[in-house]
């Protein structure tokens, strides 16, 4: 599923569920580390996402290496070598590619349901909420405060690797088309710089299945 919202070159494996019922299974020592003291359902996301991590690497020629969250959930991803990981309920993707061909990419799975009550008004700007509503209208399937919370976190996930910065959900405007099934997101505040280029937008893709929204920005090198 999460491979419709990624180009051919980005290496990406999913999971509904998990891949071991012993949690920890298949860890690094630095990983298990991490989660020693966690809950078993969080034990058991972690593991399975760096585990679809482990594979995705695979894909590319890449041997495992701990995947360890640093500041604000970040990993440090083997040397040439960008990706991102992701997991809600009953579900977990990792999504890599080399450095040559994606400068920075972020992906986000939620349940396709309604944000809790007073969410929207905090991560959203007024355009946006206006959006969302108007979207609603024609799609009434998607919970689009949902999927306006998913690029959100997508869009962070791509920012935060080349600024090691904060970015707050209101410092983010974004626009989805229904048509093409992409969405815009512009910056307003001075975006990361790549290759002497300042990146004011970044652009990814959103899809709705089997309970899911799905998104995802790959930001060329």
């Amino acid at each position: 599923m999460i491979n419709s919202v990624l180009p051919p070159e980005v290496a990406a494996v999913s999971v509904f569920g998990d891949l071991s019922t012993l949690a920890g299974h298949g860890l690094f020592p630095a990983e298990a580390a991490t989660i020693a003291r966690s809950v078993p359902r969080r034990r058991a996301e972690f593991t399975t996402v760096r585990l679809c991590a482990r594979r995705a690497l695979d894909k590319l020629g890449v041997p495992p290496v701990p995947l360890v969250p640093g500041k604000r959930g970040a990993v440090e991803w083997p040397a040439g070598v960008t990706g991102s990981m992701t997991h809600c309920t009953g579900f977990r993707a990792a999504a890599v590619a080399r450095s040559e061909v994606a400068a920075s990419l972020g992906i986000d799975a939620e349940r396709n349901e309604p944000l809790p009550e007073g969410i929207l008004e905090v991560i959203s700007l007024p355009r946006e909420r206006a959006s969302v509503a108007a979207l609603a209208r024609q799609r009434p399937d998607v919970h689009w405060d949902r999927l306006l919370f998913s690029a959100k976190e997508s869009v962070f996930k791509t920012w935060y690797p080349l600024t090691r910065r904060e970015l707050d959900f209101t410092e983010a405007e974004l626009q989805f088309d229904l048509g093409s099934s992409t969405f815009s997101a512009r910056l307003l505040t001075p975006g990361p710089v790549v290759a002497g280029r300042r990146h004011g937008t970044l652009s990814g893709r959103w899809t709705v299945g089997r309970g899911f929204v799905l998104t995802a920005i790959v930001l060329p090198a």
